[in-house]
């Protein structure tokens, strides 16, 4: 299968589909309980998914967090999730949702064509998807490629003088084995999609001393030291464990205000 993050745009095209993670849609209610008045940027969100899906692709996936409150829900999620699937349909021929851990009761929330997935995850083809925040079945790691969300992947930029951004990025790499105690077999490779809602900002992957999330990322299974980095706009920033920073004064993002780039 043909697997290529989409230029400009936090979506991988695999095939005819489209996979995204953590819309986080009803983000803006948080937000505005802490003081930001924020309007909705749920149909920006919508018309980015149009415009990542070129005339070969006609299905989607969304791997985990569709919704932004865990536990309970806002008005802004009853009001605004059921017509954003609802729409979609209108381009989309299929649209599977693999539960993440904000997914509570997201069956109250989907249309009911939405293929709702356990939160072990969904396979097509050679590649499995999951959502991240708890290991994956056996069938979905008997893959060539795993594809996860949950960390929503930035890398830290630090200057001379102590300043510092965040950009979202991509982190793929291989896998350190090919078996394991848990899993008879395990993929060859995997990918961490960024978030797709911009207004999380992102959770920097490459600060010395930072946690990633989630049972695969915080397993022996991965080499992640020589995972590469990627920007959204597809430049390659080399492997992570060269673009490592110290976590002095960092801190972990995790909310705040079509041509493709190939992976080398």
């Amino acid at each position: 299968m043909d697997l290529q993050p989409v230029y400009g745009i936090p979506a991988l095209s695999i095939d005819n589909y489209l996979v995204i993670t953590d819309l986080h849609i009803g983000v803006e209610s948080h937000l505005r309980a802490k003081g930001f008045h924020l309007t909705s940027h749920t149909s920006d969100m919508h018309q980015s998914i149009l415009d990542a899906a070129d005339d070969s692709i006609d299905r989607l996936i969304v791997i985990g967090d569709v919704k932004d409150s865990v536990p309970g829900s806002t008005k802004q999620e009853y009001a605004e999730i059921p017509d954003f699937f609802e729409s979609l349909f209108d381009r989309f021929s299929t649209i599977d949702v693999v539960r993440g851990n904000h997914d509570t009761m997201i069956e109250d929330f989907l249309p009911p064509r939405v293929r709702i997935r356990p939160a072990t995850g969904l396979k097509i083809g050679d590649v499995g998807l999951v959502h991240g925040h708890v290991w994956p079945s056996e069938d979905v790691m008997d893959c060539r490629t795993l594809v996860m969300g949950h960390n929503h992947p930035a890398v830290m930029f630090r200057d001379g003088v102590g300043r510092q951004m965040t950009e979202p990025c991509w982190m793929r790499g291989d896998f350190a084995a090919a078996e394991s105690e848990r899993y008879p077999k395990l993929p060859e490779d995997f990918i961490v999609i960024p978030a797709f809602n911009r207004m999380l900002g992102g959770s920097p992957v490459n600060v010395q001393g930072e946690d990633l999330l989630g049972p695969i990322l915080n397993s022996d299974l991965l080499d992640l030291e020589n995972a590469h980095l990627y920007l959204l706009d597809g430049i390659d920033l080399g492997r992570r464990e060269n673009n490592m920073i110290s976590g002095k004064e960092s801190t972990r993002f995790q909310k705040g205000p079509s041509k493709r780039a190939k992976y080398s």
